[in-house]
């Protein structure tokens, strides 16, 4: 069992920077992959970057490429995401997710549907 807990979130102008957070639980965190998803309402939660256990593999939606940073601090089980050049659409609920893989290695997942554990999102909010 694994708990997530996001912060982070707020109010910031287009083109400036926000820094999430995701504290974990569990002595294992350096075997889970993680991910940041973002969803707005209406639409479906969107996978926004994905970082393997040991953190040196990292991958990205197209629309947040070279702009976005995941990374992670296996010895203070946190997850991090730096958000630069935000755009309006940008704004959304981010949430944090764990995937326990069943195989060796990384998988690289990218969809909801592959991870085990969640946090409880929060708010970032992009004006224009």
């Amino acid at each position: 069992q694994v708990q997530l807990v996001e912060s982070g979130g707020g109010l910031v102008q287009a083109g400036g920077s926000l820094r999430l957070s995701c504290a974990a639980s569990g002595r294992t965190f350096n075997s889970y992959t993680m991910g940041w998803f973002r969803q707005t309402p209406g639409k479906e939660r969107e996978f926004v970057a994905g970082i393997c256990g040991t953190g040196r593999s990292t991958y990205y939606a197209d629309s947040v490429k070279d702009r976005f940073t995941i990374s992670r601090d296996n010895a203070k089980n946190t997850l991090y995401l730096q958000m630069n050049s935000l755009k309006p659409e940008d704004a959304a609920t981010y949430y944090c997710a764990a995937d326990k893989p069943s195989f060796p290695g990384c998988t690289y997942p990218r969809r909801q549907r592959e991870y085990d554990y969640w946090g409880q999102g929060t708010q970032v909010t992009v004006s224009s």
